[in-house]
């Protein structure tokens, strides 16, 4: 990562990665360290082994050495990090649901985003993602960037998905202030599922479009039909976007927080990584 400034925010002092160990997790591991290092972040590296009750009395040995497993994981990424400068700290949690620890460590810790990889041990059969990672977007308060194992993250061209909606505008906020920090070209796409809502997507492309030049922002407008996720997902493998930038929805029912199925899909399908901006 060759920037000189952290690109995601003026003072990222503490990022958290979460990690099962799996080789899904291969690459939020490896960019969050690369994140820590570029931004001068401490680094909190969070495990978590869900453990069921009764089959932990029926097989005690396997729960031990899964637990062994992760804690010789958590060491070796420490010793990765702190290889590369990183004030590194690993947390391994036994028992409960893993999203609630994560959520939990990430608001005590106040860390100003959470890295995950986009499947896990328990999500590798899902279509869209694993069932934690969504869970953790849906509760977390703060920035979620979900990075696919093979991922590689970089800050020269982003892409903003916007559908003109108060979610999109924050999130693309936050994309204009991301290319700003990291002299990036910045590809705004909006997506019309019928003819008629062609000239809304114009409106939504061209506002951010003149935030971003105001800020003297080197810009790409793309306004295309079709269904929305997959436009998006196949506009960043056409335009090598390493980065997607997108607004999670607002509460959905009284006590659950959930994403859209846009924003959702997008992040099960896309080869890039993925910035979950919440509101």
């Amino acid at each position: 990562m060759a920037n000189k400034v952290c690109p995601i925010m003026e003072r990222l002092e503490r990022l958290l990665v979460a990690t099962d160990g799996s080789k899904y997790s291969e690459g939020a591991v490896r960019e969050a360290i690369n994140l820590a290092k570029t931004c001068g972040s401490k680094l909190f590296v969070v495990s978590v082994i869900e453990v069921n009750p009764e089959f932990e009395a029926l097989a005690p040995g396997l729960v031990e050495k899964e637990e062994k497993q992760r804690g010789e994981h958590l060491k070796a990424v420490k010793a990765k990090a702190e290889k590369e400068g990183v004030d590194c700290e690993i947390i391994l949690y036994r028992g409960g649901e893993p999203y609630e620890s994560i959520v939990d460590e990430a608001a005590k810790n106040k860390v100003g985003m959470i890295v995950m990889g986009r499947y896990g041990r328990t999500g590798i059969s899902r279509i869209m993602m694993g069932s934690t990672t969504e869970k953790v977007i849906g509760y977390t308060l703060c920035r979620v960037m979900v990075v696919p194992k093979d991922a590689k993250l970089a800050f020269d061209k982003i892409l903003i998905a916007t559908d003109g909606s108060m979610h999109s505008e924050f999130a693309a906020n936050e994309a204009i202030t991301i290319a700003k920090r990291s002299g990036s070209t910045l590809i705004i796409l909006s997506v019309a599922k019928k003819d008629e809502n062609l000239p809304v997507a114009k409106e939504s492309v061209d506002a951010v479009k003149k935030v971003a030049e105001k800020e003297e922002i080197k810009v790409k407008t793309i306004i295309r039909k079709g269904v929305p996720h997959e436009v998006i997902v196949k506009t960043a493998a056409q335009e090598n976007v390493a980065l997607i930038v997108i607004g999670s929805h607002g509460r959905t029912g009284i006590t659950k927080m959930l994403m859209g199925s846009v924003a959702e899909r997008v992040i099960g399908h896309a080869e890039s990584a993925v910035l979950v901006w919440k509101l």
